[in-house]
């Protein structure tokens, strides 16, 4: 059974309700998490809020210390955190080894926290008058992750909130809940104490428990649209600051004079990888051009037909199973709708059958030509390994397109021709552009996030947009009395 952590200590759950784990490339049930209820999510909360004091109190360099230690640690034991993320998700394990050091690197930007909390400092701003400000912590801080990044994103989350003086409440994807459990023991193991941050695993009821508590005072959320709204509006009625990242349609431009075969490249890579359960998956290619589409389609062919699959301890594999039956069933189901709507299925992967292991969950790449915006499968967020090609006539077509989308996560260009490329990272209504790179997933010294309607919420996660999330600006003025008498003011203050 997988427990909570609270206090630093394994608590099992004593709700009586139950959910199993799979193996989504065996389809075999691995293991059973305890379902909280909302007296023991209160119960975490609680533990935060009695621990936030004395370490809000830390002096931000020791913090930074166990960031240090925190950041050694993962690096020592990334292959037993890959390994637990590839059980449970199914995703290969370089691809789960790439998870963890992409979250690994937002640790080692937490490692620089006293510097990102200084301040700044004005003297003599009026007659003997100084002023300066702060960034002080906010107090207890939750979180809510998807099950696509059982290791990562947690990782965007909590290091950084911890890092600024807050205590943190984490709830985590039922899925594939193993990972989080040991990477938080880490944390532990690196000298944080008790109370700092608090795992606890559920349902609907842990999420609603802990937007509704007067306690938590903010709330980072990753996942789909719908919950993400849903997140950002019952959160904020409670008076909480919310970042709430949502879905997305991701698009790549493939311009004509673009490198075909560097594009076809980027493009498996970013279409495929994760079987494309990836909020910055590259969904729809979007070629300029007859000429041009013609050439993509005829190239990318081959390769999606070629695309290995297979369970993570397979090394030759590029691509493992989809996360759930249910999620295979979908993708299906959309796949079906692409064919009715008249889109042309240049490669069906809905028919892959791997030798020992029929009960998985796996799918073969598919690719769509000749798809349209009024498609369902160009319109939602499949979250699957599936790669739609929408032509466009002329370049503007293609920006028209994709600013008229409901989501504005990610995007990319393919071309040698410096203007397009400014006019493009220029005119483009979404949040993160690539310029020849197909997953444009900032750095973790930037931030991340979308725009439209993937992104609820003011601030993007982690980087300084995550510090400023987590902290909140305080800006004294003072004066030391000098023996000067001038009487009362009554006017507004003025130097």
């Amino acid at each position: 059974m997988i427990e909570n952590l609270i206090n630093n200590t394994r608590v099992a759950s004593k709700s009586g309700r139950t959910q199993p784990v799979y193996n989504p490339a065996t389809g075999e049930e691995i293991d059973q998490l305890g379902l909280s209820s909302p007296e023991e999510v209160t119960a975490a909360i609680e533990a935060a809020a009695a621990a936030f004091p004395a370490w809000a109190a830390t002096p931000p360099l020791k913090r930074a210390g166990i960031m240090f230690r925190f950041n050694e640690l993962l690096g020592q034991r990334a292959e037993d955190v890959a390994r637990a993320i590839s059980r449970e998700h199914g995703k290969t394990h370089d691809d789960a080894l790439g998870e963890v050091q992409r979250g690994k690197e937002v640790v080692e930007f937490c490692c620089g926290i006293p510097q990102l909390l200084k301040g700044e400092f004005s003297r003599n701003v009026g007659p003997q008058i100084d002023s300066y400000s702060d960034r002080q912590a906010l107090g207890v801080c939750a979180g809510i992750t998807p099950f696509n990044f059982p290791a990562m994103v947690p990782l965007w989350m909590y290091p950084v909130a911890i890092a600024c003086g807050n205590t943190f409440v984490l709830k985590p994807s039922e899925r594939d809940p193993s990972a989080v459990n040991l990477v938080a023991e880490l944390l532990q193991e690196a000298g944080l104490p008790e109370g700092v941050l608090n795992v606890v695993h559920g349902d609907k009821s842990a999420v609603d428990t802990i937007l509704d508590s007067p306690l938590v005072q903010a709330v980072s959320f990753v996942g789909s649209t719908p919950i993400a709204e849903y997140v950002y509006q019952r959160g904020t009625q409670a008076g909480k600051r919310i970042q709430a990242l949502g879905g997305a349609k991701n698009h790549m431009v493939v311009m004509p004079d673009a490198d075909l075969d560097q594009a076809v490249d980027a493009l498996m890579g970013a279409g495929f990888g994760s079987a494309g359960e990836r909020c910055m998956a590259i969904s729809v290619a979007v070629p300029v051009g007859e000429e041009t589409a013609d050439r993509l389609v005829e190239k990318l062919r081959p390769k999606v037909e070629n695309l290995k699959v297979g369970p993570a301890d397979d090394s030759a594999a590029e691509m493992g199973p989809v996360i759930t039956a249910d999620a295979k069933a979908r993708i299906s189901s959309l796949i079906d709708s692409g064919v009715d709507a008249g889109a042309k299925l240049v490669v069906d992967g809905r028919q892959l059958s791997l030798q020992g292991y029929e009960n998985g969950y796996f799918l073969g790449g598919s690719l769509f030509d000749n798809v349209t915006t009024d498609m369902e499968i160009y319109k939602q967020e499949i979250f699957g390994p599936v790669l739609s090609v929408v032509r466009a006539k002329q370049y503007s077509d293609a920006v028209d397109m994709i600013n008229a989308h409901e989501y504005g996560n990610g995007t990319a260009i393919f071309t040698r021709d410096g203007d397009a490329a400014r006019h493009f990272t220029d005119s483009i209504q979404v949040g993160m552009v690539g310029v020849n790179v197909p997953i444009p997933v900032p750095v973790a010294y930037h931030s991340f996030g979308g725009w439209k309607r993937s992104l609820f919420g003011d601030h993007s996660i982690y980087g300084p947009e995550g510090v400023h999330f987590y902290t909140r600006l305080k800006t004294i003025t003072s004066r030391w009395p000098t023996g000067i008498k001038e009487g009362s003011v009554f006017s507004f203050p003025t130097t």
